[in-house]
């Protein structure tokens, strides 16, 4: 059986998803970064806002090719734009 992704949700796309983390399913093979997010948001449509904006994240570094590779029993993470102080 394959391990899915685990997805962490931060900031305002915790808020559209309406909680922390979900576990993905994903082919064997793996999918791109893009092709994730846009299962992501088809599944919860309030994310697409927030998604233009945040960065993607694969095991703790920057997406920075939305073809990259996430495969199973990965952690994939959406971190929206968000300050603090």
């Amino acid at each position: 059986m394959t391990r899915p992704v685990r997805v962490l949700f931060f900031a305002t796309a915790r808020t559209a998803v309406g909680r922390a983390e979900v576990d993905w399913p994903v082919p064997p093979g793996g999918i791109s970064a893009a092709a994730l997010a846009g299962e992501l948001e088809t599944a919860y449509p309030a994310l697409a806002r927030t998604l233009v904006t945040s960065r993607l994240v694969r095991n703790g570094r920057y997406v920075r090719r939305r073809s990259e590779r996430v495969r199973p029993g990965d952690e994939f993470a959406i971190h929206p734009p968000y300050g603090g102080g």
